[in-house]
């Protein structure tokens, strides 16, 4: 998990970076325009998804037996995709804490000067051209050494 955990701090580096210069960034605890309207069901390397499955496991059980049910129903999905980890009514990550890379990281990185976040957050980049993004690309290569990445219902059965 030591290289996971190094991720995540790289990752936090870079968002704390951001949010420090640029206070009214929207990608931050609370908001949950991109976990509705996810592209593909949530992929995650096994040490991510070891993490999250010890954090559903403290959820009550009522909330976890929800999350289990949505992590199911996910296969074969089409998009827009509705996160199986977010609470709908309170539009947050029921399992915050242990959320994947790719949920830190959405909003703070770009990919060959695409930057990867939603319609506000391309406008931001536009309107702040002094945005030092978090490389997607090394991220992913980082990423790629944890081991292959599997969606979420893939990792529940396994």
């Amino acid at each position: 998990m030591g290289q996971l955990i190094q991720i995540q701090d790289d990752v936090r580096g870079r968002v704390e970076e951001i949010l420090s210069t640029h206070g009214e960034w929207p990608c931050r605890k609370g908001c949950d325009e991109c976990c509705r309207r996810l592209a593909a069901v949530p992929r995650v390397s096994r040490e991510e998804w070891v993490r999250m499955e010890a954090a559903i496991a403290e959820l009550p059980r009522e909330v976890a037996e929800g999350v289990w049910g949505r992590i199911r129903q996910s296969e074969g999905k089409a998009r827009p995709v509705v996160c199986p980890l977010l609470d709908v009514e309170a539009g947050t990550c029921l399992i915050y804490e242990a959320r994947p890379i790719a949920c830190r990281s959405y909003g703070f990185c770009a990919d060959w000067g695409e930057v990867l976040g939603c319609g506000r957050i391309e406008q931001m980049a536009r309107e702040n051209p002094d945005v030092v993004w978090g490389n997607h690309a090394r991220l992913e290569e980082r990423m790629d050494e944890l081991g292959p990445a599997l969606e979420l219902f893939r990792w529940s059965v396994a």
